[in-house]
Formats: structure tokens, C-alpha cells, sequence
């Protein structure tokens, strides 16, 4: 059973799911704007709301949109706190070499995810304990799965 949890909200189009048990729920543009080849911009979605403490939304991209017309989101996820109360604004991204977007009031311009989180207490140390992935990063596992470390000269 998936857990549920009430959310106040003030908006122009209440976000909805699409199918059942979609983890992201569409957000609407409220405002008509074209994104030109490279271009970014802050959309707004007429959206406010008020989340309990213990929870946070995170805004993603619209897979239709980054798929077919290169639209996404400059700091996906963008977090929502639950303190904040102000209207959710999604900065989007044309990035399509070529072909403009035009957004019209009303178009699904991204999802929003209600997720429970946990605060941590951070505790310094002088020394972390080791780990078998240890300083492995960007690039360190290779590309391939019979790939398990970096390329001669490969960044991590």
C-alpha cells in the first residue's frame, strides 16, 4: 500500500498524477513563454504549498520533453523545503541546438515528487572509515559493465 500524506496547496491547476501509482505529479506553466536553442528561464506554476515537516518536493523534468524536444530542468531535482511557502517556479532549459519551445499557459512543464526525509546530525571526525568503492568517482567504474576501473588517463 503506498503511504499518503496531505499537502495544502494553493494553485491555478491543482498538480495531478497520470496514472496510477506515478511517483511525480504534473506542474503546470501559468505563464506563456518560447525558450530559444540554449536558452533558460523561470517558469512560474502558480503552485504553494505547504508541506509537513519531515518532508520535502523535489521538481524533475518531464521525460516527453527532455526526450522529444530537449526540455529540462537546470538544477533538477530542485527542492522545495518544507518551510518554504512561496510559488514553485521551475528553471527550464532549451536544449536543442536548433528548434525553439514555445510553452503556452496550461502545458506540463514538469513533476513534482513529495518524498519524507530525514535530517542528519554531522559529526566530524579526523579519519573516515575505509569502504571498497574508498575514493572511486566520477568515471571509476568505466562505461561498459566489463569495465571496472578507469581508462589509462581517465579522470575519476
Amino acid at each position: 500500500m503506498t503511504e499518503s500524506v496531505e499537502v495544502l496547496i494553493t494553485a491555478s491547476v491543482v498538480p495531478s498524477y497520470a496514472h496510477p501509482g506515478d511517483a511525480g505529479a504534473d506542474l503546470h506553466s501559468n505563464e506563456s513563454i518560447q525558450l530559444a536553442p540554449g536558452e533558460r528561464a523561470l517558469v512560474g506554476t502558480g503552485v504553494s504549498i505547504a508541506l509537513p515537516d519531515g518532508y520535502a518536493a523535489f521538481i524533475v523534468p518531464r521525460s516527453g520533453l527532455a526526450a522529444k524536444h530537449g526540455i529540462t530542468i537546470v538544477n533538477s531535482p530542485g527542492t522545495v523545503d518544507a518551510g518554504y511557502r512561496g510559488e514553485i517556479k521551475v528553471a527550464l532549459l532549451n536544449t536543442d541546438p536548433t528548434a525553439p519551445f514555445s510553452i503556452d499557459v496550461g502545458d506540463r512543464i514538469a513533476q513534482i515528487i513529495i518524498m519524507p526525509v530525514t535530517r542528519a546530525t554531522f559529526v566530524p571526525v579526523e579519519r573516515l572509515p575505509g569502504s571498497q568503492r574508498g575514493h572511486g568517482g566520477f568515471g571509476s567504474t568505466g562505461v561498459s559493465a566489463s569495465t571496472t576501473t578507469p581508462l589509462s588517463g581517465e579522470a575519476l
